[in-house]
Formats: structure tokens, sequence, C-alpha cells
């Protein structure tokens, strides 16, 4: 059994942890991050990618508000090429007059955010499919967010200060020592899910930022959390239909709010409790209520081609801590300390809260571990850029200037997103890559509207050639040692032409674990995993576009019939779907 020594151990690889980690890192802790997946595999990778100006909390949450405003702000200077600045219209459209307007207004200026009432004529011009009949905008600074970009930033931050990231590592049991009386937490066991091997991960204090599973987490400390899921359906449109966040100008509710997101728009959200946070259906309705919300704001909407739909879980939580159990469950950021509650020491929940306030979620998880550590240690992620922040804020059209520009439309394997071979060979080197799906959070592969129709088998040959000629490391998830010693070995060699007899001269042998990167397993996953948004969405142009990909993976390629198709991958569960019909309009007509 392997054993590692830490000071601080973060559980969960979302924005909470992985800001957890890298302030942790910051302030020279020894760092251990585990998640039993890819980094944003949960909610983080499955939101609507709004960075809140808080305008949308100004009036029912001021305090929530202002912390949104304090944040986005902080972060447009820290992950400032994760971020577009879009701005933001709160619209009046009819169904929303009266007197919320007036108060929206006053509560933004109570707050300190931003807000400008513009001439509904100068909103029409910016944004030409908005709804004529909107009456009223106030103009506060949203932005677009890329929360895939934003985690890996993080993470290669926390990593430059000595943190060791671990995915797909589960944990399976906390270490908990002493008496039902006097108990502390000093680490975890976690299950390396690609190789079947148990680590023993000691700390000084242990974090539990898993999520929605964060109950699940304290509950193997002998811990009290409740957390209510509450799934958030989203659907994406295949089409930038506005440039703008727009937001409606009434109270918070379902499909009130279109973010534009790289190439496409998305509308949010649904909130229904469920009890499984894992595996979510969408169910028809909530797609035409998305559908019909949109087109209050921009006319015409639900007619549009619809790319997918998907869903989040908000890990809401619900105190019933010495008798709290009857307030209203929170959305607010939650900090436990279970030495104080349950006297469990050594031992701190973080939960709730949104993705434009994870870094001050951090921050107060950080401060709370130097308390319990005995020492002083002042947070500097306010005011420390991650990698990457001199490319300046994201723009939509980055990719196409840059291969017009170095002419590399022969270099393209996803034409819909402009992902080159370049760029997904990179991300296979410098992350560790078990699933083509974890390709696709990096590079955006397969996210277009043929949802990986033309790139899939191309992205499956690629790494399949990449591990044959030893240039991707065959152990890409101990990715602190082995990958780091392949990759520095790979980028000194002579050979970066992928001859594999002198690739294998220069750095070696690599093991066969054809089983853990077999690339029939990788393209039947990543088929699956895109057909699940598919399902809800399929009629006109998107059911024939997936028409197509069914003439190209089963009728041309087997694909449902390739060698080793019936074995399991170490993934395979995360892709397992219900496979009950989805929605399809009665008069959808191909």
């Amino acid at each position: 059994m392997h054993k590692i020594q830490t000071e601080v151990l973060v559980i969960g690889g979302g924005a909470t942890g992985t800001g957890v980690a890298w302030d942790a890192a910051l302030r020279g802790f020894k760092v251990v991050l585990v998640e039993r997946r890819d980094l944003n595999h949960g909610t983080t990778g499955r939101y609507h990618g709004l960075l809140h100006s808080g305008g949308r909390y100004a009036v029912k949450d001021p305090y929530g508000a202002a912390e949104c405003i304090a944040e986005n702000r902080i972060l447009r200077l820290t992950h400032t090429h994760c971020i577009e600045d879009t701005s933001g219209f709160f619209v009046v459209t009819p169904e929303d007059e009266g007197d919320f307007p007036d108060q929206f207004k006053s509560a933004c200026d109570a707050v300190g955010i931003p807000c400008v009432e513009i001439p509904v004529s100068e909103a029409l011009s910016r944004e030409p499919l908005l709804n004529p009949r909107i009456s009223r905008v106030f103009e506060v600074p949203d932005g677009s967010a890329d929360s895939f970009l934003a985690a890996h930033s993080t993470v290669q931050a926390a990593r430059q200060k000595g943190a060791q990231i671990l995915t797909y590592h589960e944990v399976v049991g906390l270490i908990v020592e002493g008496t039902e009386d006097d108990r502390r937490v000093v680490g975890a066991r976690v299950y390396n899910t690609v190789r079947g091997e148990i680590t023993e991960i000691y700390a000084d204090i242990v974090v539990n930022a898993a999520g929605a599973w964060t109950g699940k987490i304290a509950t193997m400390a002998g811990g009290d959390v409740l957390i209510m899921p509450a799934k958030g359906t989203m659907v994406g449109m295949a089409h930038r239909l506005v440039n703008t966040v727009i937001n409606r100008c009434k109270m918070p509710s379902d499909g009130d709010i279109l973010v534009p997101s790289h190439t496409i728009c998305v509308i949010g959200t649904t909130s229904i409790n469920v009890t499984d946070p894992e595996h979510l259906r969408i169910e028809p309705w909530e797609v035409k209520k998305m559908l019909d919300a949109g087109d209050k704001m921009v006319p015409g909407f639900k007619n549009a081609r619809v790319l997918r739909a998907w869903a989040g879980v908000r890990p809401l939580f619900q105190d019933t801590y010495k008798g709290a159990g009857g307030r209203d469950v929170t959305r607010k950021l939650t900090l436990l300390d279970h030495s104080e509650r349950e006297g469990i020491k050594g031992f701190l929940t973080i939960t709730g809260g949104k993705w434009t306030t994870f870094r001050l979620m951090a921050e107060a998880t950080v401060d709370k571990v130097c308390e319990h550590l005995d020492t002083e240690r002042p947070c500097a992620t306010a005011t420390t850029p991650v990698p990457g922040v001199d490319q300046g804020h994201y723009w939509v059209g980055h990719r196409l200037h840059e291969i017009e520009e170095k002419q590399l439309q022969g270099e393209l394997i996803c034409e819909c997103e402009l992902v080159t071979r370049k760029m997904l060979v990179n991300a296979a080197r410098q992350n560790p890559t078990l699933t083509l799906d974890d390709l696709r959070r990096d590079v955006r592969l397969g996210m277009g509207p043929c949802q990986g129709g033309f790139c899939t088998y191309r992205a499956a040959g690629i790494l399949h050639e990449l591990q044959k000629t030893g240039a991707w490391p065959s152990d890409m998830l101990d990715n602190n040692s082995a990958a780091a010693q392949w990759n520095t070995a790979y980028l000194q060699s002579p050979s970066h032409n992928l001859d594999p007899d002198v690739v294998k001269e220069d750095i070696g042998d690599v093991k066969d674990e054809a089983h853990l990167f077999n690339p029939n397993l990788l393209l039947r996953d990543f088929l699956q995993e895109r057909w699940k948004g598919l399902v809800p969405v399929l009629w006109g142009r998107q059911l024939k576009q997936e028409r197509l990909s069914q003439l190209i993976y089963m009728s041309l390629m087997n694909a449902d019939h390739l060698p080793d198709s019936e074995l399991a991958s170490p993934v395979t569960d995360f892709y397992r779907f219900d496979t009950t019909p989805g929605l399809v309009e009665p008069d959808a007509t191909l």
C-alpha cells in the first residue's frame, strides 16, 4: 500500500477544491488534492458559465451580491484569460413590468454594483435579436467564464507552488483516530480507479470540498452534513444568438438568463431537488420550458437549432445542527468546522456558493486551516495572477485568428471548435488524460454542432499513435512524478517526428497498458457521453446531424461491434445512461 504524508489534504477537484489547493500552496503549505474523476467533472463543469456581477442577487441577497461584485473584480485580474468581458443587460419584458426594476436599480446602487440604465434603442442596436417590446434596460458588469480553463490554470498555479494533484483517485474512507468522544481525522484512503491501487494519505488537516458529495464524505468521519442536491438543467443553442449576458429584470426564477459562451449561448436554468447527484435524467418539459423562456428575451429563440441539454447539481446545504433544520435552504457559501459541530478534529467542510465566489470560499477555508494549525499566513490569491493572464480577456475569434495567421487549416481535428492536432497533443501530454471527455474539458473537443461526429475517431487515432510511439506517457495519472519525467524526456528528445524506434531509444519502452488507453473504448465512451446530452433534443437539424453520426460510426465503422468494445474501461460506469427515449417533437421532420 502506498502512503503519502502532507499538511493539507483537499477532497474535490471542482472550482472550490482547486481554489483551496491554490490558496494553501501559495501560503506555503504542503498540499495534496484528490478527485475521483477529472477536474471539473462535477457541478463546476456543468453550469451556464456566468461571471456574476451580483445583480441577480441584489434585491434578495445583498450580502451575496456584494461578495459577487468584489470577486468579479478580482477574477478579472487573477483569471483574465478565462473571462470574456461581455457585459450584461437586465431587461424588462412585457411580463416583467412593476416595481421590481426600480428596486433592482436601488439595490445595485446600495451594494456598489455599477448599474446604468441605457436607452432601449442602444440595447437593440448592440443586440438586434432582443425582444423589441422590452421597456427598460440596465447594464451591469456580468461576464462569461470558462470554468474548465480556470480550473486548469488554478491547478497549474498550485503545482508551481508544490501542490500534488491526483485525479481519478476516489476517497473510499477517512482515517479517523481516537475515541467516540475525542476523534481526529488524520487522512484518507483513496482508490486509484484506473490501476486498482489503494493509497493512504495522511494529513494535518482534511478539507472536504466535494460539492454535491460533501455529505457522503462527512459521513465517513461521523459528521452530519445534509446536502439537498438541486438539479439545474441548461440548454445550449448551436448559435451565439447574443454577445451580451441577458437577464430578465425580475426575481430569479427558471430560464431567466442567457449567457454567450464561446461560439454558442446557454439558457438556464431549472431548480429541482433530486436524490442522486450522479445520473441525471433531463425531462422533456425542462427543455421546452427553457426554450419558451428564451423566446421571451429573444423572439424566435425556440425555433433556433438546439445543440444539447445538460444538468448540474447545486450542493444546497440544509443545516440540521442544533435544531437549525427549519431555516430555508441556503445557496450561500458555508464553512463547517467539525471540531466545533461534532467534536471531530482536523476536518473542515466547505460547500455552497457560486463559481464567481470560489476564490473567496477558498480564502475563508484556508484562513480556518491556519487557525487549526496555529499559524498566521496571509492570503495572496486576490493579488496573484494564475498562469496565462498575459493573454488578456478571452475573445471569441482568438482561435480563428491564430489558425489563419499560422495557416493551420490542414491541422484541424475538430472543425467546429477549431481544435488543431498540436492543441490536442499538447493537452494530452500536459494534463492527466484517461478519456476523450478529459480532452473535451481541456480543448473543447466535440463541443460544436456535430457533437463529435467528425473529430472523435480522429482524436482516438491520434492518442493511439502517441501511446504506441511513446510520445504520450502511459502513466499519465501519476502526474507529479512519472508523467512529468516522461514529458521532460520527450521534449528533450531529438526526435519529435514521432518515429517509434527513435523515441523508444531516447526515452525507453512504454509499459503495455492497452486496457487503460484502448482507442476503441475511448471512442465508445466519448460517443456515449455526447449522446446523453443529445437525447433530449433530437428533432429538426440536430436529429439530421445525429443520423449522420449514426451512419458514420455504426453503419460505416461498426463502432458498436469493434474489437474489445464489450470490455469495461476503468470509467465505463461514468457514462451509464438511462436510455428511455427523450424529447422528440411530434411534428419534427427530417
